[in-house]
């Protein structure tokens, strides 16, 4: 691997971060392409939901939307983990980032309600190519970092996420409101062309790739491939328990769905000259831009504390949960905007530490030659349950459930994540088993 920097640091802060951006070249052309394709990719978010609400007034539209953009993740995700343990992952990132930019590019298109249908097929192709390059991201960052810096590096691409999240939900509700959706639209596929440009910068070796070139036509199936990835799950409990810590993040789902509505019918932010529409989209904007901030105050802060020790690492999955829960309780009783964007910033907070830990503890245990498969069944698991979250919101809220009642009721949902990872970090606490040779593939 490519060492592009001077010395590792067990330490998680500022200058570990500037360190690492300014001396892993590797790194820093993936990072920067992160943060072009993501704040375009909130923008023209805000522009699909918004707009689906204006035409139908249903929540279920918006829930719909998102199920359409998770369930190819899912379902693809075999696939997913396959190419990407099979192929250069840095080819698969650039190839799907181009194919991005052109589906995106034909959101153009949909121009009225007649054609708003369009919107769904569109979301599904996108979706489908974000299933392969999300997980060859996370499984390229061991390659390109030491060890001691995979948490230094998680940590960062979460705030990062979150940042433009922020970003992106703030500007971009201002940009929507001033520029319309169409410019939304083409800021993204240009933003898409951008990533695929820094990652086509990057120069590293490719171990999995390597190997793959070696192996027998008889185990180049996908089927044989995916057979071997689940036996080295369910090999190791704790793996197994690792890859579905983020199938507990409900309260991802439910947020895109719930707070769409909120920032529409509950919280619209009021200002002269505004008419509801666009006090909706603020107050939509305002809700988001409070998840963001939250996604990027909770690994900033555990992450110091945590360090590079992984019982701490698991012990603020805990955390994570319980402030997941405890924020979505009491946001169901705020009672203003400010109100509920505070107790937003608590749960994300916890939901992004829960996200950042579960990612470096699983690549800390898991062999470059299986990432693929691994990460693409962990996030394929984790958008299942998105997927849920979103469409159960959208059904209840349809049905005449009060937004403030469904967040209340995801506080009390994410009780069971808290109670069943509690359960599963006993495991640690056992005797290590033995372990069996690793198959061949």
């Amino acid at each position: 691997m490519e060492q592009q920097f001077e010395t590792a640091s067990n330490s998680i802060s500022v200058p570990a971060y500037w360190r690492l951006v300014r001396q892993n070249r590797n790194f820093r052309n993936l990072w920067v392409a992160q943060i072009v394709s993501e704040i375009g990719d909130w923008f023209y978010t805000l522009a699909i939901y918004n707009l689906l609400l204006q035409l139908t007034g249903r929540a279920s539209s918006v829930a719909l939307a998102l199920v359409v953009q998770v369930l190819p993740q899912t379902f693809m995700g075999p696939i997913a983990g396959v190419v990407n343990d099979r192929m250069s992952r840095k080819r698969v990132m650039i190839t799907t980032d181009l194919a991005r930019a052109v589906v995106v590019f034909a959101m153009l298109f949909v121009r009225s309600r007649a054609t708003a249908w369009l919107i769904y097929p569109l979301l599904l192709l996108e979706s489908s190519m974000w299933a392969f390059f999300e997980p060859a991201r996370t499984a390229t960052i061991p390659n390109v970092t030491v060890e001691e810096d995979l948490l230094v590096a998680n940590t960062l691409s979460s705030t990062t996420w979150s940042v433009n999240l922020v970003v992106g939900a703030s500007i971009g509700g201002i940009a929507l409101a001033l520029l319309g959706r169409n410019a939304l639209f083409m800021l993204n596929t240009l933003s898409f062309v951008a990533s695929a440009y820094f990652i086509g910068r990057m120069h590293f070796r490719e171990p999995h790739a390597e190997a793959a070139a070696k192996i027998k036509a008889s185990y180049m199936s996908a089927y044989f491939s995916v057979i071997d990835g689940m036996a080295y799950v369910r090999r190791d409990s704790r793996r197994l328990a690792l890859v579905l810590i983020k199938t507990g993040l409900l309260q991802v789902g439910v947020s895109w769905v719930l707070f769409t509505v909120m920032g529409q019918r509950v919280f619209p932010l009021h200002r002269a000259g505004l008419d509801p529409q666009r006090s909706g989209v603020l107050g939509m904007s305002m809700l988001m831009g409070a998840r963001g901030i939250g996604a990027i105050v909770g690994p900033l802060f555990s992450a110091r504390w945590a360090g590079s020790s992984e019982a701490r690492l698991r012990l603020g999955v805990l955390f994570g949960f319980l402030a997941v829960a405890a924020g979505y309780g009491t946001l169901g009783a705020a009672k203003s905007l400010w109100q509920a964007c505070l107790w937003v910033v608590l749960a994300h907070s916890g939901g992004s530490t829960v996200w950042v830990f579960s990612t470096t503890l699983l690549q800390l245990n898991t062999e470059d030659r299986f990432r693929g498969r691994v990460f693409s069944a962990e996030l394929g698991l984790a958008m299942l349950t998105l997927a849920i979250g979103a469409y159960l919101t959208g059904f209840a809220i349809d049905r005449g459930i009060a937004p403030q009642a469904v967040a209340l009721f995801t506080g009390l949902a994410m009780l069971v994540p808290v109670g069943a990872w509690a359960l599963a970090m006993r495991l640690w606490k056992e005797k290590t088993p033995q372990i069996s040779p690793e198959p061949s593939v």
